[in-house]
């Protein structure tokens, strides 16, 4: 694999970029949840939850792809713990 100009493979900084990207925005979107609902605006409060869920698998779906390319996955506790 080709390594970039951050010293990790292209596709590795791929994968985190936009899972970086996917959680940042899920947590941006739950304020514009509550914006809506707080507006009284309930269908558009449901599609940001949807579009919250959508960058939420999106995330999940990186970190899949991470731990095929070598990753170590530290999201569980170490056993003993």
């Amino acid at each position: 694999m080709a390594t970039g100009e951050t010293g990790f493979d292209d596709v590795t900084f791929d994968l985190i970029s936009v899972q970086y990207h996917s959680l940042k925005a899920g947590h941006d979107y739950g304020q514009y949840v509550r914006d809506a609902r707080n507006a009284g605006q309930e269908e558009i409060a449901q599609f940001f939850e949807q579009v919250m869920a959508e960058d939420s698998q999106r995330a999940q779906r990186c970190h899949e792809f991470l731990k095929q390319l070598g990753g170590t996955d530290n999201t569980t506790p170490p056993p003993g713990t």
